[in-house]
């Protein structure tokens, strides 16, 4: 097992210096114009294929640390710079992490590079869950994906909503259910290779905050894929499918087991928005006077910042314990992943909004980017499992009870 230590060695130093790098010069100084054009930031995206940030190997390597320290450390660095543009360049890991929970050793090495292309010819990935009447209750997903077996492909019909670069993307990883009366353990994953006919992009959203990072329905109208895309295989499916039906609990829920994996990584995301405002309002009581003084000295200011701090640091102790867990197959007994996702998402929004009090009129405007963080932050207390989800998860995992 891999040692775990709050010291980062060298290597990792070295890593989140370089990460922090492309996030202070490129990507900081390109967010507020993507806020504004609600646009994915092609070319932010091509310089951190440059620089090997959108990468297979990136992803590869830090799915591989032993520490599971690598993506935290990146992502709150890359969300530091801003998390629209971060969404943009990491919207499709949250794919990647479907194909690699979900599918074989094969069907990674053959559709994770696809996923990224190259410089210069980039590729995009989504990954597919929720539903018009389906978000937080998975269970009740109503895309159908019916097997055809003249054919030996497997046939999509439904709507999918709220999905990170939904309908632009080259490969989309769909869940769908293919028993409705099994709910939840009725579902697989399915990748839809890029220029399948029948899948399309519905509505675009125009959102509050990560306004550079595309979201938008995907709508799926017989969209024929081959029997190889069924991630996983359709022996394990079937075998998967009579245990259910012989009364025996499922091994894994292909939405969930995607959800487990990258939650303490949607943490460090808002924890990366914490910490901009943070270290921005403080420089600012250092230097903003009112009535002779700077107004850190007032004990109404500089509580709000010692509070802040702490929330900061303990979002980041949840946040690589859960990861640290996760990359050594602890098991989380108590809803570790989800306390990490659900304080560090709750800690975003508080930290972000005593920033904007700190700087009073000047936080309310767009000149200063606290109330872009603000708008960033809220959506980390909804998205892959609202505030309350997490509650739920957390309350199950302790009383072993299954609270509604």
């Amino acid at each position: 097992m891999a040692e775990f230590s709050m010291q980062l060695n060298e290597d990792q130093k070295t890593f989140q210096d370089w990460v922090h790098g492309f996030a202070r010069d490129v990507v900081r100084p390109a967010a507020a114009e993507w806020d504004e054009r609600e646009e994915t930031p092609w070319p932010i995206i091509e310089e951190a294929a440059k620089v090997g940030i959108y990468s297979t190997d990136f992803i590869f390597s830090n799915f591989s640390d032993p520490t599971g320290l690598s993506m935290p450390i990146a992502l709150e660095e890359m969300c530091w710079g801003d998390a629209g543009i971060a969404m943009a360049i990491f919207g499709t890991s949250l794919a990647v992490a479907g194909i690699a929970a979900n599918g074989t050793p094969e069907q990674a090495m053959e559709w994770i590079p696809q996923c990224y292309g190259s410089p210069g010819d980039l590729k995009l990935a989504a990954f597919g869950v929720s539903e018009p009447d389906a978000g937080s209750d998975v269970s009740s997903l109503r895309t159908r994906a019916i097997y055809d077996a003249a054919k030996d492909e497997w046939v999509l019909n439904g709507v999918k909503t709220w999905i990170t670069n939904g309908g632009i993307a080259n490969i989309h990883v769909i869940v769908a259910s293919v028993d409705p009366e099994l709910g939840s353990r009725g579902q697989a994953s399915f990748i839809i290779p890029d220029g399948t006919p029948g899948i399309r992009m519905g509505q675009k959203f125009k959102k509050m905050g990560i306004r550079a990072s595309h979201t938008a329905e995907v709508i799926l109208e017989d969209c024929r894929i081959p029997g190889s895309c069924l991630l996983g295989g359709k022996q394990k499916l079937d075998e998967k499918l009579a245990r259910v039906r012989e009364g025996k609990k499922a091994q894994t829920n292909a939405a969930m087991a995607t959800f487990e994996a990258t939650r303490p990584a949607v943490g460090a995301q808002a924890l990366g928005i914490a910490r901009a405002a943070y270290e921005y309002s403080l420089e600012y009581a250092k230097e903003r006077k009112q009535f002779g003084r700077a107004i850190i000295e007032n004990q109404a200011i500089a509580f709000k910042l010692a509070k802040m701090k702490t929330d900061i640091d303990a979002s980041r102790l949840l946040v690589w314990r859960a990861a640290n867990m996760a990359a050594t197959k602890v098991p989380f007994t108590s809803g570790e992943g989800s306390m990490s996702k659900w304080f560090a998402g709750e800690t975003a929004v508080r930290v972000t909004e005593e920033a904007i009090q700190i700087l009073g009129g000047y936080g309310y405007v767009r000149d200063y980017p606290v109330e872009r963080w603000h708008r960033d932050s809220k959506i980390y207390t909804i998205f892959e499992g609202t505030s309350e989800i997490q509650q739920l998860v957390i309350a199950r995992a302790i009383s072993g009870i299954h609270i509604k």
